[in-house]
């Protein structure tokens, strides 16, 4: 397994991965030396979360990996029909999925997404448009929504 650490506009993120694919994207609050070697299993992803973060990618071209339960791959296949500046809620995710009773498991499967930002549970919205549940803090699912979604000014006149 390899590593590669970028620095964002919402802290460190960590990549893990090799020839399979991608296994984790995380963030983390520690500063850590970006300026190291990246595998080459990894150079992709890095290039692609750059360009994301400066606004030049709206979706990812990777091989991702996940470990999961079945039910949790199934629930993170779905975040991937969400598009780029747009926001579903849990409910709407599980009667997609089959199953509207599943609301709860599917919030659970959500909350344990390991592939942050390119599988995009941070679209994902409470039932009343709230901002909830993100692993990684609230106030960054709220950044990468801004990203995703800047508000445009109006002209007043």
């Amino acid at each position: 397994m390899k590593t590669a650490f970028l620095d964002t506009p919402i802290g460190t993120v960590k990549i893990t991965g090799d020839e399979n694919g991608i296994q984790t994207i995380s963030i983390i609050d520690e500063k850590v030396d970006d300026k190291q070697e990246i595998h080459e299993c990894l150079q992709n992803c890095v290039q692609q979360l750059k360009d994301y973060f400066q606004g030049k990618r709206t979706d990812f071209e990777l091989t991702v990996n996940p470990k999961g339960t079945a039910f949790q791959i199934k629930v993170w296949k779905s975040l991937l029909q969400i598009p780029y500046g747009k926001t579903t809620n849990y409910l709407a995710q599980s009667v997609l999925l089959g199953d509207k009773k599943a609301i709860r498991a599917v919030a659970s499967a959500n909350g344990k997404n390991p592939i942050l930002i390119v599988i995009p549970c941070h679209r994902v919205l409470g039932s009343d448009g709230s901002l909830t549940g993100f692993s990684a803090g609230i106030w960054r699912k709220k950044w990468l929504l801004a990203h995703e979604n800047p508000v445009k000014q109006e002209t007043l006149f």
